[in-house]
């Protein structure tokens, strides 16, 4: 393993699980770390019991993490991570008292499509605080945070027009259970990670029907093919998706118990309503809101996704499953074409 850089401050904006996760690695590689969070009990829980019950459960945080409501907290951090669910990252980035970052790296983990903008988490950065693209860095692969936090071995990619930033970032945030890999391909990483939860939630609904391993493989393939196919329309490289923020992050989140998008599938095909399974869940699910701007994105760029269309109309329009799946199989015939 390469020899780790210099301890850092680092400021993690957002305490969900993913956030809460990655700031255990990153004070294993001895960076100072502070996590911010809008919920005041979830930030008296961190410093007080050096747990956060809500959004990461039976995991001992390190007592030199500490936790803060307030932005201005983090104006001397070096490095920012966000770790915010997209529908919310501008709204927090605009907030009061936060802090001025335009000469910092600023990493996201954030997975989504921002709603009527369609715009990815590296153009919401850009449109809202002007960071010069070269300073950020996308981190997305198959990672679930309770298995980063339990340190199984996981594989992410940090990607970013600044190749130099990606390879620091590798450094400052790898452990012997943590590796990255750096791309320079921002689109296809961000396209990748955030398109892949829509499948996720079609993915749930395939086991909440109890249909088979030949449904899911099916969708998870076909689904890749919609996900590369937007993706190389707008930019990306169409090997992005073989990678870990492609076909890695698509196999775990459609088959995981632990993904949350593929349990609101779930509830779906079992014949629940979308809005009774969000008021049951604690933590948000992104593929919800993503299904609505992937499909708006695929129609400006005039981009065919059968999947996503159907996801789209069962999750807004309150189409049935069973329905969606029939005119999916039924469309006329073609060749397999990837892109």
């Amino acid at each position: 393993m390469e020899q780790k850089i210099k301890s850092r401050h680092i400021g993690i904006i957002g305490a969900g699980g993913w956030g809460t996760a990655l700031s255990i690695t990153l004070n294993e590689n001895n960076h100072l770390v502070k996590l911010w969070t809008f919920e005041e009990y979830v930030a008296e829980e961190i410093n007080k019991k050096h747990t956060n019950s809500i959004f990461l459960k039976g995991v001992k945080i390190p007592d030199s993490v500490t936790a803060t409501t307030k932005l201005s907290d983090l104006k001397d951090c070096e490095l920012y991570l966000l770790s915010t669910p997209t529908q919310h990252i501008r709204e927090v980035l605009k907030s009061k008292g936060f802090p001025k970052i335009k000469d910092k790296t600023v990493v996201s983990v954030a997975k989504g499509i921002e709603k009527d903008t369609l715009l990815r988490v590296s153009e919401i950065v850009t449109d809202t605080i002007k960071l010069p693209p070269e300073q950020f860095v996308i981190m997305t692969g198959p990672s679930h945070a309770e298995e980063v936090a339990r340190k199984q071995p996981t594989t992410v990619v940090a990607a970013s027009e600044n190749i130099t930033i990606a390879k620091s970032i590798q450094s400052i945030f790898m452990t012997s259970y943590f590796r990255i890999y750096t791309s320079d391909d921002i689109i296809g990483c961000e396209i990748g990670g955030s398109l892949k939860n829509v499948i996720a939630i079609a993915a749930g609904i395939i086991d909440g029907l109890g249909l088979g391993d030949n449904t899911k493989a099916a969708l998870i393939t076909r689904g890749l093919a919609e996900i590369t196919r937007l993706g190389v329309a707008i930019g990306a490289n169409a090997i992005t998706f073989s990678g870990l923020s492609g076909l890695g992050d698509l196999f775990v989140t459609c088959n995981s118990k632990l993904s949350r998008n593929r349990f609101v599938g779930e509830q779906i095909g079992l014949g629940k309503s979308v809005r009774d399974v969000q008021k049951s869940m604690e933590m948000i699910a992104e593929g919800i809101q993503t299904t609505e701007s992937a499909y708006f994105l695929a129609k400006k760029h005039i981009v065919e996704v059968p999947i996503i269309e159907q996801m789209y109309h069962i999750l807004f329009k309150g189409k049935k499953p069973g329905k969606a799946i029939e005119e999916l199989m039924t469309r006329q015939s073609k060749r397999e074409w990837w892109w």
